[in-house]
């Protein structure tokens, strides 16, 4: 047990230097300072009248989270860009920073990225706390968490929200085990408990079969990390102010075990169904992998991706990468296009925040008509093909206007 002082609410008046019976407190720059011939009495605890001076108590395991403040969201880069999912997290970040009446900050690490620091400004940041090293260029694991360790060591912050990326998912752990605090990991959702300053994390759980909500009441920071595509994203905000704070780390080489020599990157396609403004997607209904021939096709015609159920994942129909929903991805294009998928509520979480969606079933009682702005019942290797005829035909009626326009 120690008696402590939160500087910032004490307003010098005092009154806990009358009441001390060990002669324990002294008033420095009008601020109350608690010396080491304290006995923990607690007696000015109770004549506070601002409520400034704490019991600080480490049972269980726990800390005070009086001492922390502040909403950090991680700006994860990739070749000095930062990633979309930090947009994402500087909008949900600022929410809950509004909420709790505190600071949000980007935690950006790399090497010459001012332009990304005065950027994330613009995208709702109070303050970028920018650590340039060559070290921090590219990522590792000793590196970025030697770095934030130390940050937020030095400066408490009460939430820390990272992306649920390759390396939010191999960051965040590190972190919290450092830390000694909880993590909930590929979060769906966050809300906050005002009164006490909790941070409300839901997730999917056993297989997306329900949603947990889950709370880090003794241990602070309150960490998560959030899958990409759920949240939406921040806007850009030309006039927005805030501070660009660059820190020097006390970073070495030999604190980095494991170091990238080469990045060699994938001839394979990436499936970017997060950032795709349209998405068609198959679902067991398709019958066999072959369906899929036809969901491309349409998907090219459309200027999309192509998506699919987790049935079609699982019966290795197509790889994981292009799974949507509660264990696949979230997403929330312009159009999505779900053929021969029945509306699974772990489906339907991943994708009921597209701004239309158009559903192919010939089950006229599926539960993906009940969220669908537009239905057709039928057989999907009938209407498809329908509709890839009907938008060449679309693509020849531009045509012939456009070449009478220029005549």
């Amino acid at each position: 047990m120690a008696i402590k002082v939160i500087k910032e609410k004490c307003v010098g008046c005092g009154a806990c230097v009358t009441v001390c019976p060990a002669d324990a407190i002294n008033m420095i720059d009008k601020k109350a300072v608690i010396t080491d011939k304290c006995i923990a009495c607690g007696a000015c605890i109770n004549k506070c009248p601002v409520k400034a001076i704490y019991k600080e108590s480490t049972k269980n395991g726990g800390v005070n989270v009086d001492d922390y403040r502040g909403v950090w969201v991680f700006a994860e880069q990739r070749e000095g860009k930062t990633l979309n999912v930090v947009r994402e997290l500087l909008g949900e970040g600022r929410k809950i920073a509004d909420e709790l009446e505190t600071e949000l900050s980007a935690v950006l690490l790399g090497h010459n990225m001012e332009e990304e620091a005065d950027l994330l400004i613009k995208y709702g940041a109070d303050k970028v706390i920018y650590v340039d090293d060559e070290l921090l260029d590219v990522y590792t694991t000793d590196g970025y968490s030697k770095v934030i360790f130390d940050l937020i060591e030095e400066r408490k912050p009460e939430i820390l929200l990272i992306g649920a990326t390759n390396i939010g998912r191999d960051l965040g752990p590190r972190l919290s085990a450092k830390v000694h605090t909880g993590l909930t990991a590929d979060c769906t959702r966050l809300d906050v408990d005002k009164e006490n300053r909790r941070l409300m994390m839901t997730r999917p759980a056993f297989g997306g079969n329900l949603m947990a909500t889950i709370l880090c009441p003794k241990h602070r920071p309150q960490m998560s990390t959030v899958r990409p595509g759920v949240m939406e994203k921040a806007k850009l905000h030309e006039d927005h102010e805030g501070v660009v704070e660059v820190v020097k780390p006390n970073l070495k080489a030999e604190d980095i075990k494991a170091k990238v020599v080469e990045a060699v990157k994938s001839d394979k396609p990436v499936v970017a169904l997060e950032e795709a403004p349209i998405i068609v997607s198959g679902g067991r209904g398709l019958g066999n992998e072959e369906g899929f021939k036809l969901i491309e096709e349409l998907a090219e015609k459309l200027g999309g991706v192509v998506g699919a159920s987790r049935a079609t994942v699982d019966t290795n129909w197509i790889d994981h990468s292009h799974q949507v929903g509660q264990t696949g991805k979230t997403v929330r294009p312009g159009l999505y296009v779900a053929c021969g998928i029945s509306g699974a509520i772990q489906h339907l979480a991943g994708m009921q925040d597209s701004k239309c969606i158009v559903a192919i079933n010939k089950d006229a009682n599926a539960p993906i008509f009940e969220v669908a702005d537009y239905g057709i019942v039928g057989d999907l290797y009938e209407v498809i093909p329908e509709l890839i005829q009907a938008l060449d035909n679309v693509d020849d009626i531009m045509e012939a206007v456009k070449s009478l326009s220029e005549n």
